[in-house]
């Protein structure tokens, strides 16, 4: 593959990221209110619904241990796209293009297993319980099943929203690519500070990345046939016998969290610290004075998992609808009623 090529492929994806995210600014300014969500919102409603969710959950996470990863991002991809009122979750229809089309969620995966959840729900408390809640819980529910006890609160009765864009999701969604001040200003725009952005950040210590979308780190940094300087010299020769396809391999992919990408725990902040960031967005942490000393703190064990709980429930309380005039109960998640 030429050094041309790859500088054409890189160029190319940073322009639309950069242009994408320069949209935010202009993005509605409801996310950041005062919510209604409640403690077991469904106690009377709907009292088997935690008791649903964990069963199909559990049963999936068994047989597939990458979809506590898969059902973390789509959590996260939903919340920072009018927030989290499971957006992402619906199809596209013959006049309009959604959420799942644009390009930060075309890898997304675990669809299905929302909608064998919701089916579940539906069968017991029929339009009772959102799709957005049912996402929230079921993510929470498969990231803790490993460690035997719920890692945050889920404060429920969000309702569902009916809008889903692609050119918002495109233009809201963090990138791959960013830098800390880009991704510091779209956590701001979402209520998060900087300490949320690196607790959050620690989401990737599970799961598993896209060998295409770190080629110019690789083999390209600055257009001449270099590597990124910030990556590990021996983790970069690593991921190049791993990541060696070019531009038009989609499928190839590498752990998030070398040799850790099952267990969610504070490993990604000791490999981010030896330089094996494998994103531009992850080693970004440690251009930021005060972002680096937050990673170093996070490297304890306890530490993480008491502040991700924290940062999580203030990350899936963006921007919720929780009036029947803000939002519905779909029947079906993928389409609204």
């Amino acid at each position: 593959m030429s050094s041309k090529v790859l500088l054409l492929l890189f160029l190319a994806i940073s322009s639309c990221f950069m242009f994408c995210n320069a949209g935010y600014k202009g993005y509605p300014k409801y996310k950041i209110k005062k919510n209604t969500l409640k403690d077991h919102f469904y106690r009377k409603t709907c009292p088997n619904l935690e008791e649903i969710v964990q069963t199909v959950i559990e049963r999936h996470v068994l047989g597939n241990p990458n979809l506590p990863a898969k059902l973390i991002r789509m959590q996260f991809h939903d919340c920072f796209v009018r927030g989290c009122d499971a957006s992402i979750l619906l199809n596209s229809t013959a006049d309009n293009r959604s959420e799942k089309e644009a390009l930060p969620n075309l890898s997304i995966s675990g669809f299905e297993v929302i909608d064998e959840i919701k089916e579940e729900v539906e069968k017991e408390c029929k339009r009772v319980v959102s799709c957005a809640d049912i996402l929230a819980i079921a993510t929470r529910d498969a990231v803790s099943f490993p460690h035997g006890r719920q890692l945050w609160k889920v404060r429920t009765g969000r309702r569902d929203g009916t809008i889903s864009l692609v050119s918002e999701a495109t233009a809201n969604i963090p990138s791959p690519f960013s830098n800390f001040t880009v991704l510091k200003h779209q956590f701001q725009m979402n209520g998060l500070s900087v300490r949320d952005l690196v607790v959050l950040s620690g989401a990737h210590t599970i799961g598993r990345g896209h060998c295409n979308i770190i080629l110019n780190r690789l083999f390209n940094f600055t257009g001449k046939g270099d590597q990124d300087p910030s990556l590990n010299p021996a983790y970069a020769d690593f991921l190049r016998t791993k990541c060696n396809g070019g531009p038009t391999d989609r499928t190839t992919t590498v752990e998030l969290d070398p040799d850790s990408s099952f267990s969610f725990d504070s490993h990604y902040f000791e490999i981010l610290k030896d330089g094996k960031g494998l994103f531009t967005s992850d080693a970004t942490l440690l251009t930021n004075e005060r972002a680096k000393h937050i990673v170093f703190e996070l490297i304890d064990p306890e530490t993480f998992l008491d502040e991700f709980a924290v940062s999580m429930e203030k990350m899936i309380e963006i921007g919720v609808l929780t009036s029947p005039k803000q939002g519905q109960i779909r029947k079906h998640c993928s389409i609204i009623n």
